[in-house]
């Protein structure tokens, strides 16, 4: 792929930025689809930030940027973004700039996660589901999951102070159906959702008891990984449906796209994602 000076460029912010996959992918795609644009990754200090808002995004050529750790937080204060689920988590993994120069903000990982439920066929509608970790994950992926209007909503977080901050930020999108669970027993509900580290580590504790979850039960880890975790391992062994998060990394793809403009290239790799699943795949 040749860069002129029509090209379109994309970055994405992070510190660091060696582990991101986003330009191998993108670039992959552009190039494939005959589309004249560019990502290129950008280790780009927190501190440095709000400057590069300001000064470097007023190039008229920049279409927008990804952004991972440590920039999601503080791209939601610096841009606060109507978008609920980025309200719920504090946080944003995308901005564009417009034709006007101002910058728009958006999440991802929330939507990602609910066309991965579509993709398994795991319905969330009046349905009774437990959340399992709090953190930044967990708030994006509890926050689309209240969209879809679970009969209940529970989210258990090893320090309760944070499950309650997260229920209350989410009341004006769960009412009433969003509470604290009274601990991590996955009895009761029809879905569950891991959203923590634990279980990885050979030595970790999973983060609930496979046993103790009903039968016919579905278990989705969010860990973005492509082979079953521990958990999902032990939930199958119990002759539970359980899925990994790979495919909440794969739905994000065409909406990523849709976000920055190209809803053709979107609409082609929606309706069939085997080429976004052989990019993403570990290596």
């Amino acid at each position: 792929m040749q860069i002129t000076g029509k090209t379109r460029v994309f970055f994405i912010l992070g510190d660091p930025v060696a582990q991101v996959r986003a330009p191998e992918v993108y670039n992959h795609l552009f190039r494939q689809h005959g589309i004249d644009a560019v990502v290129v990754p950008l280790k780009l200090p927190a501190a440095a930030l709000p400057g590069f808002l300001q000064h470097g995004m007023a190039a008229e050529n920049l279409g927008g940027f990804w952004a991972t750790i440590p920039h999601k937080p503080a791209l939601y204060e610096h841009l606060q973004p109507s978008d609920p689920v980025a309200t719920v988590a504090g946080a944003v993994n995308a901005v564009r700039r417009l034709p006007d120069g101002r910058l728009e903000a958006a999440l991802f990982d929330g939507i990602g996660f609910i066309k991965g439920l579509d993709h398994f066929g795991m319905a969330v509608t009046g349905r009774r589901v437990l959340v399992l970790g709090a953190g930044g994950g967990g708030q994006a992926v509890t926050a689309a999951l209240a969209q879809r209007q679970p009969a209940r909503l529970a989210i258990h977080n090893r320090s309760r102070d944070r499950a309650e901050a997260l229920v209350r930020r989410l009341a004006p999108i769960a009412g009433s159906h969003a509470e604290v669970a009274a601990g991590n027993d996955p009895a009761g509900f029809d879905l569950i959702v891991n959203c923590t580290s634990q279980g990885l580590k050979p030595d970790d504790a999973l983060p609930f008891d496979p046993s103790r979850a009903d039968a016919g039960a579905e278990v989705v880890d969010i860990i973005m990984s492509r082979e079953p975790t521990p958990l999902l391992r032990a939930c199958r062994e119990r002759g539970l449906r359980a899925e990994a998060g790979f495919e909440m990394l794969v739905q994000q793809v065409p909406e990523y796209l849709r976000f920055f403009g190209y809803d053709e290239l979107a609409a082609t790799l929606q309706a069939d994602l085997g080429e976004v699943r052989a990019l993403l795949a570990p290596r």
